[in-house]
This record gives C-alpha cells, sequence and structure tokens, in this order.
C-alpha cells in the first residue's frame, strides 16, 4: 500500500473473547455495528497494514464482538489486541455536497470573513449539540490565542468550506 493511501481508522481491537478467538471491537463508526459495513479491514500490526476479512460478528450486551478469518484460538486473538482498524478511502460512501468528513477538515486553515487566518484545525470535538472546530492559532497570532473553540454552525459560524483549497471561511472575531 502506497503512501498517499493512507486507512482512515474506523476502530480498534479490543480485548479477547473467549477462547475461540474472537474479540472485542472498539468502532470509531456512528453506530458500533456501523463497522461491519466495511469490508475488508485493515489491521495494523506493528506499522504495517494488512487486509483481513471478519468472518462473523454479533452484539454482546451495547457492545460487539468479532470473529476474523484465521484467527481460531485466544493466542493469536491476544496478538491483535490494539491493533487499529482501516479501511480505504474509496469504501467510504459519497457525502451530499455540502457535507464533510472530519478527516476532511482536519489541517483546514481557517479564516474569517475579514480575510484573517485564525490557523488550523487541528481537532474536532463532538459535543452532543453541535461539533466544535479545534483551531491552533498561527504562532505569529496578534492576539494572543494558541488555539480557539469555532462551533461549526453552518451558515451562522461556518460560512464556506473550500476542500480544494483546504480552507473554512467563519464569521469569527480574532478576539474569541
Amino acid at each position: 500500500m502506497s503512501s498517499n493511501q493512507q486507512p482512515v481508522v474506523v476502530g480498534k481491537i479490543g480485548s479477547t473473547y473467549g477462547v475461540k478467538g474472537w474479540m472485542k471491537i472498539t468502532a470509531y463508526t456512528d453506530s458500533v455495528e456501523g463497522i461491519f459495513d466495511y469490508s475488508p479491514w485493515l489491521l495494523k500490526e506493528h506499522g504495517e497494514w494488512r487486509e483481513v476479512k471478519v468472518s462473523q460478528w454479533r452484539f454482546h450486551g451495547k457492545a460487539v464482538v468479532a470473529e476474523l478469518e484465521g484467527v481460531s484460538n485466544r493466542e493469536q486473538a491476544q496478538m491483535l489486541t490494539n491493533c487499529e482498524i482501516g479501511i480505504l478511502a474509496e469504501q467510504m460512501p459519497e457525502l451530499p455536497e455540502d457535507e464533510f468528513y472530519w478527516r476532511d477538515l482536519i489541517g483546514c486553515e481557517v479564516l474569517n470573513t475579514k480575510g484573517y487566518n485564525l490557523g488550523k484545525v487541528d481537532q474536532i470535538l463532538e459535543t452532543g449539540s453541535n461539533d466544535v472546530l479545534m483551531v491552533k492559532a498561527n504562532a505569529k497570532d496578534a492576539f494572543g490565542k494558541t488555539e480557539r473553540m469555532i462551533p461549526y454552525l453552518p451558515d451562522q459560524f461556518v460560512i464556506d468550506v473550500k476542500l480544494a483549497e483546504k480552507q473554512i471561511i467563519v464569521d469569527w472575531d480574532p478576539d474569541f
């Protein structure tokens, strides 16, 4: 796999479950079972990605457990504990024109409507009511800020997202 094809991390292998190679799965998808919409998975072992297939999965309370092809006992499953689960970006569904994946917004420059560069999106927080852009300020920020939290509210604070230019235009005062 080439370096320009970095997988999108969608979860992580947790601890073993039982003695037949089943593992607990931590999913970063909207619903825990949503991780099984993707096949094959890519597992990151010792810094290298390799393809694996889920042979079966089921709910275990509110969580999920899975069995991978070629993993048939507890010892094999233990070797995969804490491995990241990834997929290729092409496996993700196309979004409507006005929706974006978080991964596409990370690293975008954030400019206010007056052209002031507030910095770059470092991460995005899910708060329940709305997502929040964590913007790491430029080293030379004249307003003395190192970081800003800007609510991701289209038309209210987020005016335009220009993915091709890696820019987000916001209606936000640099003093905040």
